[in-house]
């Protein structure tokens, strides 16, 4: 069906809801209260929905649940329940002629080694490779860059060195995402991400969730990952200036910028919380810049995704219809 243009901009909703999700293959996934939902298009055309509850719903760890100390803790969840998601939805394309082709020496010896568990142990593989790879892109080589400008132009100011790491930071999430999203497979997840947004923005708006009402909602939202890896890079600017080492020993830097970590995750998670909770100057000057790199990150969905994220809302909106709401 025939995409539209977004009509409604951020703000003007009836309420704030706590729910979230995010975008998987040929799907999305919605994160309520009490349980989570995954909506996905299989090959055959109908949307196949899968529902489970949530760990630990009656009640959080402390340190699931304290300011400034829940954020990374809260994130690392996140960060684990989206690889599964990930990987059951790619599961859901598998036809029956994928799964009766011929294995290859490899392919068959990862079968027989490991079974079952073979799609974890991908799984694995593939959180650790993007830790190391982000590690690499927005920790070591801004340091890296940043030291051979400092051989061109020795004795910068602490504070202008951070700031020129964290517009470094910047440019490389700006310009990796912008390339991600020219690959086919990736740009069609970023058509699901805008769906998952504008659901969410309808069901804030209290309209009823059908395609034609949510395909007039903004894709942008402010309480989305992408607005929070920007608050993360922006504020390690501030961290670093306050907690600096010496700029000389790169590696030395890097283990440093590696500890404080924590610190910026928390305080970027307690303004992305005011910024879904809130609509007032401040939270609107928090949320702008994550919300122009949305523009990146998510794409006008057509009605057959937009399907699929309402499915996967409606299944995890809770029958009181006011514990999801802040």
């Amino acid at each position: 069906m025939a995409k539209e243009k977004t009509e409604q901009a951020v703000g003007g909703e009836k309420f704030k809801t706590k729910i979230g999700g995010q975008a998987v293959i040929e799907g999305v996934m919605m994160r309520g209260i009490g349980k989570s939902a995954m909506a996905c298009r299989l090959p055959s055309g109908e949307i196949d929905l899968e529902e489970w509850d949530i760990k630990g719903k009656n009640g959080l760890p402390w340190y699931r649940k304290t300011p400034f100390v829940r954020g990374v803790f809260n994130f690392i969840v996140s960060m684990i329940d989206g690889y599964r998601c990930l990987s059951r939805s790619a599961d859901k394309q598998m036809t029956e002629d994928d799964e009766e082709e011929e294995m290859n020496r490899f392919e068959q010896w990862l079968d027989d080694r490991f079974g079952d568990k073979l799609m974890p142990v991908l799984m694995t593989i593939s959180m650790v490779f993007g830790v190391a790879l982000a590690l690499v892109l927005f920790m070591y080589l801004p340091s890296l860059i940043l030291k051979g400008i400092s051989i061109l132009i020795p004795n910068m100011p602490t504070v202008v060195k951070n700031i020129i790491e964290g517009l470094l930071k910047i440019a490389i999430f700006v310009g990796y995402t912008a390339l991600t999203a020219k690959m086919p497979e990736i740009a069609r997840t970023y058509e699901y991400h805008g769906a998952e947004h504008k659901t969410i923005a309808c069901y804030e708006h209290g309209e009823e969730l059908t395609p034609e009402n949510v395909s007039k909602h903004c894709r942008f939202h402010p309480r989305c990952g992408t607005s929070f890896i920007f608050l993360v890079l922006f504020i390690s600017i501030f961290v670093n200036t306050v907690f600096h080492v010496t700029w000389d020993v790169v590696a030395l830097r890097v283990l440093v910028k590696i500890a404080l970590l924590p610190v910026v995750m928390g305080i970027a998670y307690e303004l992305i919380m005011l910024a879904g909770k809130y609509n007032n100057l401040a939270t609107r000057i928090i949320s702008a810049p994550g919300l122009w790199i949305q523009r990146i990150t998510t794409s006008e969905p057509d009605y057959s995704e937009i399907e699929c994220a309402i499915a996967a809302l409606k299944a995890v909106i809770p029958k009181d219809g006011e514990s999801d709401k802040w």
